[in-house]
């Protein structure tokens, strides 16, 4: 194995146990920013700072203001005064379309995932912008 997969492996694993941090219920997700080998910030799924910490309605619906760990962990790494300009995100699911418009903008050259999301705009956009996609198979 070599460095490459071995460091890919171990942050994915990072991204995942930190995805347990999440109150949502129908899916926890989680994300590492690396750059340089450091992490930079990370995040997991969960409602913005001050709400109550759940994600669903009464119906099981996810609120429509509870954020994506990769929002998360841009908007973290943007508040510390790091840059993600060149920098790895590692996520447990594959990002939504959204999530994709945040990482191009962000200046994430990479992305690295461990399951595919039924709807794949998301990966698309990030292919045509000319980010680096990997789904990490074992």
């Amino acid at each position: 194995m070599d460095n490459k997969t071995k460091f890919d492996r171990s942050y994915l694993e990072m991204a995942s146990v930190w995805a347990k941090n999440s109150y949502c219920t129908r899916r926890q997700v989680g994300a590492i920013l690396v750059k340089d080998r450091m992490i930079i910030s990370d995040g997991y799924n969960g409602t913005p700072a001050g709400f109550e910490n759940i994600c669903e309605d009464e119906n099981g619906v996810t609120k429509p203001y509870v954020l994506h760990a990769e929002a998360n962990a841009i908007t973290k790494v943007a508040k510390s005064g790091n840059s993600s300009l060149g920098a790895t995100l590692y996520i447990t699911d594959s990002p939504c379309l959204e999530c994709a418009k945040l990482i191009i903008q962000s200046g994430i050259v990479r992305v690295v995932y461990a399951r595919d999301y039924r709807i794949t705009d998301g990966i698309d956009l990030l292919r045509r912008a000319g980010i680096e996609v990997v789904k990490f198979e074992d």
